[in-house]
């Protein structure tokens, strides 16, 4: 099961001056792909103290010069590893285009103010979701979740506003490295990489692949 990637050379002449501009570059051209379903969606990868490892698929909802945001239940498995080690990777695999970006850095919560406004946007029915549902935890059925949903939902029609749970929020990951990577024929991969250097920006170096 190995395919040929035939794609065009990635050089760091062709990079923007910073990651976040590349990132654009490239995200737009991926969500104008019909091939590729979630364009936004993206592997997270977590840790504890003590190194054991955990990941999950999250959608990017924003993404700025400070950094790339997701919101998740801060009592999940993932807040909870990010709140003891808030060292992080992103993953977004965007195959049908032969490219991946891998983004680490360190996670931060985001302002209550933001979370609230993104909240607000979310569908009624995602807002109850963010309440049925206790993140990562153990839960006697899928009966159980439902019925939970079912009482959030007669607590809550369309016409009442849902408050905003208090273990739910935003996860911005300001960015340490930015790799975007390329895949060629004979495994002879561009992989260029942003690093950031305090106080001097940004240099891009590339790695064998």
């Amino acid at each position: 099961m190995r395919e040929q990637y035939r794609t065009t050379e990635l050089s760091a002449a062709d990079l923007a001056p910073e990651p976040i501009g590349q990132f654009a570059r490239w995200f737009k051209e991926t969500a104008a792909n019909p091939a590729i379903h979630e364009p936004n969606a993206m592997i997270v990868s977590t840790a504890t103290p003590d190194g054991r490892p955990s990941s999950r698929t999250v959608l990017l909802k924003h993404y700025d010069a400070t950094g790339f945001v997701f919101f998740t239940n801060y009592a999940s498995r993932k807040g909870r590893e990010l709140a003891a080690n808030p060292y992080t990777s992103l993953l977004f695999p965007w195959h049908p285009l032969a490219r991946q970006v891998i983004v680490t850095g360190r996670a931060v919560r985001i302002a209550r103010e933001e979370t609230v406004a993104y909240f607000r946007t979310r569908p009624h029915g995602s807002q109850l979701g963010a309440w049925a549902s206790p993140q990562s935890d153990v839960i006697p059925s899928r009966a159980d979740l439902l019925n939970r949903y079912a009482e959030l939902a007669a607590r809550y029609p369309e016409s009442e506003k849902v408050p905003v749970p208090p273990e739910w929020g935003g996860i911005r990951v300001v960015p340490e490295t930015v790799e975007f990577w390329q895949g060629h024929e004979n495994r002879l991969h561009d992989r260029l990489r942003y690093v950031h250097e305090e106080g001097a920006g940004w240099r891009v170096e590339r790695l064998a692949p």
